[in-house]
């Protein structure tokens, strides 16, 4: 599928992606998204490791096909000298590089910052770590989850009574990619406005992100009331700290989410549950005041909640103006009216690399351009799908040169 230029704000932009995994691969499928000619170089064989994660059949699962969406496949072995001198070329005809091995992974391999700055002195070169590229734990190895602990946020997940939980996605390596993506087009502009002036020196053309520092940053007031008022927060389930009425109720067939916590809309909410003792209440007039009787308030509303259907819960509270909406499955999603009138789900045939599935849901491309999603140019590519055609069109190999290098790796990796 082609899209329209003027709609891809990154058209002309290059971007060689060295990651695996989902942090770097978001980085590139954001910029992929609008635009951007991500060159996906994976290993030999087996390729990025998610192509293996959640995998029903075949040998590409549905998570790779959506993190790698709008993106190309390339095959290079980086154990190998002629594989690292590729990358080298791809980078001089690159605009920016993303990468998330362990920090001095690629210094080892002769392509860290120096190497590929001397290919290129305009790259940019987006890293991705646990830790980030400094500072004593630089060096160790970590997952999402590891940061999502350590950077305070996976201590606010859960219920009060048991161990913190995970949020059900891998958050930390999604924020960390959003960052990243960020922090690319940041710099690209910047070197663009500065083009035919003072060039952007090395360091500042090194955007690093850590895993735990994305997790901590989206932790809010966290820091500050910790060290202002000796506030330790807790985990509050459903809730959220210091605001309510706002959480989750169950009704007869299923749950919805009410956030009815703005003082004006308070007294909606309490009057549509047949509670205007609680609208007046003097002692129930601010946020604050909520709080401390949260336990009240959820006990009023759940009392209300579970004598009707969601959809009647929900039409009464609509037509009250209070905010509230159903709880979501992929199954509602997918036949919602409001995601499909904004192209928020698009479909596709698609290859599990034993059959063809057909009419597969994909979500689309956020944020809008245009009133509505900018359409999936493909989904994530088969591995090393487009070796040849990068070789030739990028790096000027003929053909006869490009055959004899890819059959040589095929060689190499029997």
């Amino acid at each position: 599928m082609t899209i329209d230029n003027t709609a891809a704000p990154l058209h002309g932009v290059r971007v060689l992606e060295l990651g695996n995994y989902i942090a770097a691969p978001t980085a590139g499928r954001l910029l992929a998204d609008f635009g951007a000619e991500v060159i996906k170089v994976e290993r030999p064989r087996t390729g990025d490791e998610l192509r293996n994660w959640r995998l029903y059949a075949g040998d590409t699962s549905m998570l790779y096909r959506t993190i790698n969406r709008n993106k190309k496949s390339v095959v290079l072995d980086l154990r190998t000298e002629e594989g690292r001198q590729l990358v080298l070329e791809l980078a001089a005809a690159s605009d920016i590089v993303l990468e998330n091995f362990r920090p001095g992974t690629l210094e080892k391999w002769g392509l860290g910052p120096e190497a590929l700055n001397e290919a290129n002195p305009e790259l940019i070169l987006t890293r991705i770590s646990a830790f980030g590229q400094t500072g004593p734990m630089a060096s160790r190895p970590g997952f999402a989850a590891v940061a999502e602990a350590f950077g305070g946020f996976r201590d606010l997940v859960g219920d009060p009574d048991r161990p913190p939980v995970r949020v059900g996605v891998s958050i930390g390596d999604t924020i960390a990619g959003l960052y990243a993506a960020f922090g690319s087009v940041m710099s690209l502009f910047e070197r663009e406005i500065r083009r035919g002036k003072t060039p952007v020196p090395l360091q500042q053309r090194m955007i690093d992100v850590a895993l735990n520092e994305a997790m901590l940053s989206v932790t809010e007031s966290l820091i500050p009331d910790h060290t202002a008022f000796g506030i330790n927060r807790q985990r509050t389930g459903g809730r959220m700290e210091g605001i309510a009425p706002s959480n989750a109720y169950l009704c007869i067939d299923g749950s919805i989410v009410v956030a009815g916590n703005g003082d004006a809309i308070f007294k909606r909410y309490m009057e549509v549950i047949r509670r205007p003792d609680l609208a007046d209440d003097p002692g129930l007039q601010s946020n604050a005041a909520r709080w401390e009787r949260r336990d009240e308030l959820d006990q009023a509303i759940g009392d209300w909640a579970k004598h009707l259907t969601t959809s009647q819960a929900l039409a009464i509270l609509d037509a009250a103006g209070v905010p509230a909406g159903p709880i979501y499955t992929a199954a509602d999603i997918v036949s919602d009216t409001q995601y499909a009138a904004r192209n928020m789900i698009q479909r596709f045939d698609v290859s599990t690399g034993e059959e063809t599935l057909t009419n597969v849901a994909f979500p689309g491309i956020i944020p809008v351009i245009g009133g509505k999603s900018l359409p999936i140019r493909n989904l994530g590519p088969d591995l090393g799908a487009d070796t040849k055609d990068v070789f030739e069109r990028v790096l000027g190999k003929t053909a006869v040169e490009a055959d004899s290098i890819i059959a040589k790796m095929e060689m190499e990796t029997v």
